[in-house]
């Protein structure tokens, strides 16, 4: 072998190892895909990733609050007395959720996968109000204690409700 093939031996070498190098850089950077949350109405479903989550720390009731509030790009139509159904990964249902309507919790903590929410009339007219256009669902990761409250929150995940019948 002569010297001008060793020494193109040794770029090549070294070109695959700093492609390597560079590729495990590129993933390392990415962040791990959160746990998915699913809406469906009907037969139509949107499904999305959290909006705020921290893994295995505590986002705070405030925090969970606030993320609660984030406004959702993904919407689904929801007609009068329709069915919501919620289905949730597996390590969402090990911590529990519970479901939140425009950042104020409506539900007791659930330690299920899937509840459906039958005839429930999310648009139903207010005192004088007209019923709403819209409506912001999160489905929040929250533990129970024993005591009942609430007190760690670990994601949300958020979903716009459109009202069909308006």
């Amino acid at each position: 072998m002569t010297t001008m093939q060793a020494a193109v031996r040794r770029r090549r070498a070294v070109a695959v190892l700093g492609a390597v190098s560079a590729g495990l850089l590129v993933l390392s950077a990415c962040d791990k895909p959160t746990p998915r949350a699913t809406v469906t109405v009907g037969k139509n479903s949107i499904s999305a990733e959290a909006t705020c989550y921290e893994d295995g720390d505590n986002l705070g009731q405030e925090k969970a609050t606030k993320c609660a509030l984030k406004k959702a790009s993904d919407s689904i139509e929801v007609a009068q007395s329709e069915t919501l159904r919620v289905g949730v990964d597996p390590k969402i249902a090990d911590t529990g959720w519970a479901l939140w309507i425009n950042g104020q919790q409506v539900t007791t903590v659930y330690k299920k996968t899937y509840y459906s929410f039958q005839g429930v009339d999310l648009f139903a007219d207010q005192q004088g109000q007209a019923a709403p256009k819209t409506l912001y669902i999160s489905i929040v990761e929250q533990d129970k204690t024993k005591s009942g409250a609430s007190e760690k929150y670990k994601g949300v995940w958020n979903f716009k409700l459109v009202n069909a019948d308006a």
